[in-house]
């Protein structure tokens, strides 16, 4: 078994509950939102962030990564229904290489509470792990989206919102088949980087695309050299 698997197994075990806000609560920090992103790792595309404020009360959300897409899509729609407020917002893959994708994931979060508070301002913030330069209290803990209703929901919200995103770039950028990995370092979209190159849709700063970018360069002087025309696919 491998250890995505196991994360898996062992985020599924958890059951999402008000514990972390109730640590603000009970610190006069109310309301409270749930932040959580989507993402950050793949090789392709923006990555995504979500905020949102439920009704206390018992919910079904769980971690994202532990559910089905069919699933997540009825959740995501569940979310946009219930939530008191709810905002999205991204960085896209130039930000990510200007900034690192850590600093864009900060600043997608930003985007998403700006969202949010345009429909209620949260006072306290929890997190999966994102110490957010913001003006609310923060609670930044490892797992957050498999231990707390409202990260979780963030969690579907932002995963939701990506997937739909890659799925789009598949149709404007065929050949990665991101509607299958979501930009993500499978064999298949490995394969497309080394058959035709990366699209403006890239991280160009991440490792697999920095080795694309060199072969390409490579290949061109050589071109070059040998005084033969360049061909590129298109």
């Amino acid at each position: 078994m491998t250890a995505t698997a196991r994360a898996k197994i062992a985020a599924a075990a958890e059951r999402p509950d008000w514990s972390l806000e109730a640590e603000l609560w009970a610190r006069g920090f109310s309301p409270v939102a749930g932040v959580d992103e989507a993402g950050r790792g793949a090789l392709a595309g923006p990555v995504v962030a979500a905020a949102v404020i439920l009704p206390v009360g018992g919910h079904p959300y769980r971690d994202s990564k532990t559910l089905p897409a069919e699933r997540r899509e009825e959740l995501a729609r569940q979310v946009r229904a219930e939530a008191l407020a709810w905002g999205v917002g991204m960085a896209e893959p130039a930000e990510i290489d200007a900034f690192n994708v850590l600093r864009a994931t900060h600043l997608a979060a930003a985007r998403a509470l700006v969202q949010l508070r345009l429909r209620l301002a949260p006072a306290g913030l929890v997190t999966d792990y994102l110490w957010l330069d913001d003006d609310a209290e923060v609670v930044a803990v490892a797992r957050a989206d498999s231990r707390s209703f409202q990260a979780a929901a963030a969690g579907v919200l932002a995963k939701v919102e990506r997937d739909a995103l890659m799925a789009g770039l598949a149709d404007t950028h065929p050949g990665y088949e991101f509607e299958r990995n979501k930009g993500y370092g499978a064999p298949a979209h490995l394969s497309a980087l080394d058959a035709i190159g990366p699209c403006e849709v890239h991280r160009m700063t991440f490792r697999p695309l920095r080795a694309a970018a060199a072969t390409g360069e490579a290949v061109l002087k050589a071109v070059e050299q040998a005084d033969l025309p360049a061909v590129r696919a298109g």
